[in-house]
């Protein structure tokens, strides 16, 4: 099982951190994509520690697709067929860790596959949320949906997945072409604006559509 991630998917964010046109249109204008390890993952309920290596960990609230058959070089037109759930996820980087490596030109995957970086929420069906699929077409687009994320009972993210620089299929076919997507893996589609630094003592809950799918204690 992997974790794809993609960078810089929200015009918003890009400018909060003052990212380049270069780094925003990856190549030929396709998603910028990475990935993190299965040790990465922080499955709902469980705690997030603070690493000692960083002193800037910041939140990156994602909406999370699960992976659910086998594909590889899937069309855009298709790629709604390999997925059915839907969460919300934080993607935790050692943001100071990060800036230092980028400014050396090296890869800063130590930034963002760290143990535990990937808080996961709780999982649900598409059509449970009124999204359309095969079976009922007359849902919603998942291109549609508001989501935020609250800090100790703030609001602190608040993200609507039509503001997508890169559409959920648009990414799952992409990625395809690179990674074979087997069951399971899962897929950070980008954060909007409003990323901020955690602390211990810091509680992070994170809602979709109203639901309410990730709550994350930070040690």
């Amino acid at each position: 099982m992997k974790i794809i991630c993609v960078g810089m998917n929200y015009a918003e964010h890009n400018k909060e951190l003052n990212h380049s046109i270069g780094e925003v249109n990856g190549i030929e204008g396709n998603p910028t994509l990475f990935l993190k390890p299965d040790t990465a993952i922080g499955k709902e309920g469980w705690p997030f520690f603070v690493p000692e290596f960083s002193n800037q960990v910041e939140y990156e609230t994602e909406v999370v697709v699960r992976i659910s058959r086998l594909g590889r070089c899937i069309p855009t037109r298709f790629a709604h067929r390999y997925y059915n759930e839907i969460t919300l996820g934080i993607d935790f980087t050692a943001r100071d860790l990060q800036r230092e490596l980028k400014s050396k030109g090296l890869p800063w995957e130590i930034a963002k596959g760290f143990d535990g970086s990937a808080a996961v929420g709780r999982f649900v069906k598409l059509e449970d949320l009124g999204i359309a699929t095969e079976q009922h077409p007359e849902g919603k687009s998942i291109q549609d949906l508001h989501f935020e994320m609250r800090l100790n009972d703030e609001v602190r993210q608040v993200g609507h997945t039509a503001d997508m620089l890169h559409t959920i299929d648009e990414i799952v076919s992409y990625a395809s072409r690179f990674f074979m997507l087997k069951i399971g893996d899962l897929i950070f589609t980008g954060t909007p604006k409003g990323v901020g630094t955690v602390k211990e003592g810091d509680i992070i809950k994170a809602s979709l559509e109203g639901q309410e799918l990730l709550s994350c204690k930070i040690k």
